[in-house]
């Protein structure tokens, strides 16, 4: 009897301890966000204490995403279809990638200035607040005029969905939002990767660009237009094609990029958990790496 209450005692001892741990990692979890919030809002009331200014750099910020759909309306006055894509086709895709990535370059954009506070030491400023130094990093100067993307990319969305022709299911309904919401997640995950990159390269924004705004310019355009090993590492390295090549060839009624079987198209929320998941122990990793310039 001995016995089994001293491993009774020992597995509710595992139990409380686990408890623990879960506690201190959702408590961290909340201040995190907490601390975004009173971060990103100090900045947008300072943006907003000039609307004018504000008003004019949302406008341009639009104007110069609004510049890549307009390449592509130049390609299709010369060509009918691209890569087999109609024109309001490939403004589909260009509207899910452009929402998810105008997204998580809202929320988490300000992470490419990270390379930069590593170089010069400032980062040192940040370890020593009360606050994760992730969701410092990710509000830091908050953009309020990124806002501009995300408008373009819901207007060439909107656009799609009223001349695309797609045979509309409930399935179909519900796969919409979810993508946006998936590629935003993946998009970030991108982006707190990269973040962490720089802790070994500290000024790697280029390369880090290279893969978030050379990855939504890439998705852009239909999988069918590059190379088969390309298609591949967007789809099981850097799973950018479940941004919108998956879902949209779903919706689209199009066949999948590398004969991928049809359920893969509602995975995108999977592949979202998976990168956030990878991202943050990279963060963490690099956290731990980083060593104080001195200065």
């Amino acid at each position: 009897m001995a016995e089994v209450a001293e491993a009774a005692e020992a597995a509710e001892a595992a139990e409380a301890a686990e408890a623990a741990r879960t506690g201190v990692r959702r408590g961290r979890v909340v201040e995190g966000v907490r601390a975004y919030g009173l971060i990103a809002g100090m900045w947008i009331r300072s943006t907003m204490a000039y609307r004018t200014s504000f008003a004019l750099t949302a406008f341009g910020n639009f104007a110069m995403t609004a510049l890549d759909f307009v390449a592509i309306l130049l390609m299709f006055s010369r060509v009918d279809a691209l890569g087999g894509y109609s024109l309001p086709e490939v403004a589909f895709l260009y509207g899910l990638s452009g929402v998810s990535f105008g997204l998580a370059d809202l929320a988490i954009g300000s992470m490419e200035r990270l390379g930069r506070r590593v170089r010069d030491g400032t980062l040192d400023t940040l370890l020593v607040r009360p606050a994760p130094v992730l969701a410092q990093v990710a509000a830091d100067r908050f953009a309020l005029r990124r806002l501009g993307r995300v408008v373009q990319g819901l207007l060439v969305l909107g656009y799609a969905l009223v001349v695309v022709d797609i045979d509309w299911t409930a399935a179909k309904v519900l796969l919409l939002p979810v993508a946006l919401i998936s590629g935003a997640g993946i998009f970030c995950a991108v982006f707190v990767a990269a973040g962490a990159f720089q802790f070994a390269a500290q000024d790697a924004s280029e390369v880090a660009n290279a893969f978030t705004y050379g990855g939504t310019t890439m998705l852009q355009y239909p999988p069918t237009v590059f190379a088969l090993d390309l298609v591949r590492g967007a789809t099981f390295v850097l799973p950018l094609a479940f941004v919108n090549w998956l879902p949209a060839s779903y919706v689209l009624g199009r066949p999948y990029p590398l004969d991928l079987p049809g359920w893969v198209a509602f995975t995108p929320p999977l592949a979202a958990a998976a990168c956030c998941a990878l991202a943050g122990l990279a963060w963490r990793a690099g956290l731990r790496s980083y060593r104080s310039t001195g200065s």
